[in-house]
């Protein structure tokens, strides 16, 4: 699993794969920390959350925007995320934790919040995004992802 960040216009953007949907949306996770903060220190403890909606799109950006929610409300920084995605009824959840570094610890940077913009969830080289109701699970060349950031 990896990420990328990118300029984007007045935003910024990330660019994430992994080899399932897990390790995508955690690696997206991980690049909003990136996108926040330079340098993580090993402080803080870990937390659990669980996000559900009703497509891939609609639940990677809840889970995004419930990791700011996090950041706002408990005054962590969400890094080392893990993250694993499956169907549930007629859509999909996402089963999550980090670690909540104490904002204390860190010089951060502000991400107010996630957008729409250009965001795609989908498996690598695939010609078409995944539906709502595709399998989680990708063949061999994993998944991958867009996010733009507004900073």
């Amino acid at each position: 699993m990896s990420y990328e960040l990118r300029s984007h216009t007045a935003d910024v953007a990330v660019a994430a794969t992994g080899d399932d949907l897990g390790e995508t949306v955690a690696a997206v996770a991980d690049g909003l920390a990136a996108a926040m903060c330079d340098e993580i220190p090993e402080t803080g403890e870990r937390f659990s959350l669980t996000v559900r909606a009703e497509g891939l799109e609609a639940l990677l950006f809840d889970y995004l925007d419930q990791l700011i929610y996090e950041r706002d409300v408990r005054g962590v920084l969400p890094v080392a995320n893990e993250a694993s995605v499956r169907e549930a009824g007629e859509g999909w959840m996402v089963a999550a934790s980090a670690r909540g570094v104490p904002l204390a610890d860190v010089t951060a940077r502000d991400v107010k919040a996630v957008t729409y913009s250009e965001m795609r969830i989908e498996e690598a080289d695939s010609e078409e995004p995944r539906s709502s109701s595709s399998r989680p699970e990708a063949d061999d060349d994993g998944w991958e992802a867009y996010v733009v950031l507004d900073v």
